[in-house]
């Protein structure tokens, strides 16, 4: 056998490997939340509490992914990827156990926070990934089967989560978790490659305590003007505005800290640049429009008895999470293989539009016809699931700059996180706030919000410019 050969074979099975590592990661970190779709209204009532304060555990979840999103991809690129990775998975389990054992509402917030260091799994598999596969056609179908992982677990983890909850109780799923994630901790340490493309530079740590207390800050301020929507308060309305105010003077701070720091985490050439900006508002603005539909108020009007469906939380993920999740994991690599041939902006439109489409079908018709409701998020899993998430993921990948490969995938990763805060924050309290119009109302209203927000996501992708360096051209 030729030199050749054998490292053709030795490199295919280093990537083989690597696949098998990242892809455990990312199934471990996805559980934090799709397996729990189907539980929300279970934990609601063994925590004795409502669907607001449950929404609210999601909340602090994402706001934690997000936070620690902004910096460890790029901690990652110094100490190392592996590294950083096998720690994320590790944390992640612990979580998972402290949220297991959770007494009350308070203990499952500390859990589901410890959780949230793993918000940068995705992003840093991909980064990984593409350390080891150049050829850009081959990438997008392997970035594609990664990043398919997003929408669920080819509809498994909403099943299992459903009939873990309805017969076990909520914490039996958590503890699943825990196993999941000590597995998926061993494959990454015998099987990942270390990379440390960035090692011998310094990490700016005071550029991150400045940005993460403003998004923090910017967080929190909106969680606390949710809850107005209940009722005024202007103790609530005068903390938002403190907040607010923290974190705007956090971010000119981090701003200038950029500007004169001799190793930034962030240059400020790059947060200038329209593929930076333009790619964190469209995944901010569609995951706040669509994360929570899928995720939580479709789950909740289908298992709410009349006018709802009074459907029980195993069949309703039979019917709605699962092919929802099967069908972005069959299109999340079709979608991929296309992007660099198609170009990434064009697949990305395309299935904004669809998406746009799918939301319309739940709500003016999928509330009053349970066929119409699983048709359109059907066609939401081939759209967002399959299509728009893989983009989003994709081009935080291939946008970054190459002398900072951490950074946008980082940023992006916040942004996702942040879109998924946003979403369980502002739609369950809208659908709180318009409770008097009537159940089918109340939904339809939030539906519509959802709509407005993902159009605005679809305006903001036509900023995005086309990453030709990831593309193939005749």
């Amino acid at each position: 056998m030729s030199n050749t050969m054998i490292n053709k074979t030795s490199k295919a099975a280093s990537v083989t490997a690597l696949m098998v590592a990242l892809l455990a990661a990312c199934v471990a970190f996805q559980l934090n939340a799709s397996m729990l779709s189907p539980a929300l209204v279970t934990m609601g009532e063994e925590l004795h509490t409502n669907q607001a304060v449950i929404g609210l555990s999601q909340t602090w979840f994402f706001t934690a992914a997000a936070l620690f999103s902004l910096f460890l991809p790029r901690l990652s690129d110094i100490i190392g990827r592996k590294k950083v990775l096998l720690g994320m998975m590790i944390l992640m389990a612990i979580g998972s156990a402290v949220s297991a054992m959770a007494p009350d509402i308070t203990w499952l917030f500390v859990g589901r926070i410890i959780q949230g260091v793993s918000g940068p799994t995705v992003p840093l598999a991909l980064i990984m990934l593409r350390s080891e596969v150049r050829d850009p056609k081959k990438y997008g179908v392997l970035m594609g089967l990664i990043t398919a992982v997003n929408g669920g677990i080819a509809g498994i983890d909403s099943f299992v989560g459903g009939f873990m909850a309805q017969h076990y109780g909520f914490r039996s799923i958590f503890w699943l978790m825990v196993v999941l994630g000590a597995v998926a901790a061993a494959l990454v340490a015998f099987l990942a490659r270390e990379s440390k493309p960035s090692e011998g530079t310094k990490m700016d740590w005071w550029g991150v305590l400045f940005i993460v207390v403003a998004v923090g800050a910017l967080l929190t301020a909106l969680n606390q003007a949710s809850t107005l929507l209940g009722g005024f308060d202007a103790g609530i309305l005068t903390q938002a505005i403190v907040l607010i105010v923290v974190a705007v003077i956090a971010f000119i701070l981090f701003w200038n800290m950029e500007k004169r720091s001799n190793h930034p985490m962030v240059e400020i050439v790059h947060l200038r640049q329209r593929s930076t900006w333009a790619t964190l508002l469209t995944t901010t603005l569609t995951m706040t429009g669509i994360f929570a539909v899928i995720n939580g108020i479709v789950p909740a009007f289908v298992q709410a008895a009349d006018p709802g469906f009074g459907i029980g939380a195993t069949e309703m993920s039979l019917l709605i999470l699962t092919p929802y999740a099967l069908l972005g994991w069959v299109f999340g690599p079709i979608t991929g293989r296309l992007a660099p041939t198609l170009g990434y902006t064009t697949v990305l439109r395309i299935g904004m539009i669809g998406s746009l489409v799918a939301l319309a079908i739940i709500g003016f018709f999928g509330l009053h016809n349970l066929g119409l409701l699983i048709t359109g998020t059907v066609l939401l899993g081939i759209m967002y699931a399959g299509t728009v998430n893989i983009m989003l993921n994709g081009l935080g990948v291939v946008h970054s700059p190459k002398g900072n490969p951490g950074f946008l995938p980082g940023m992006n990763a916040g942004a996702f996180n942040l879109g998924a805060g946003l979403s369980f924050l502002v739609l369950p309290a809208i659908l709180v706030a318009a409770g008097s119009m009537g159940v089918v109302a109340s939904y339809t209203t939030v539906i519509v919000v959802a709509l407005v927000v993902t159009a605005l996501g679809l305006a903001a992708s036509l900023l995005i410019p086309k990453p030709v360096d990831a593309e193939v051209h005749a």
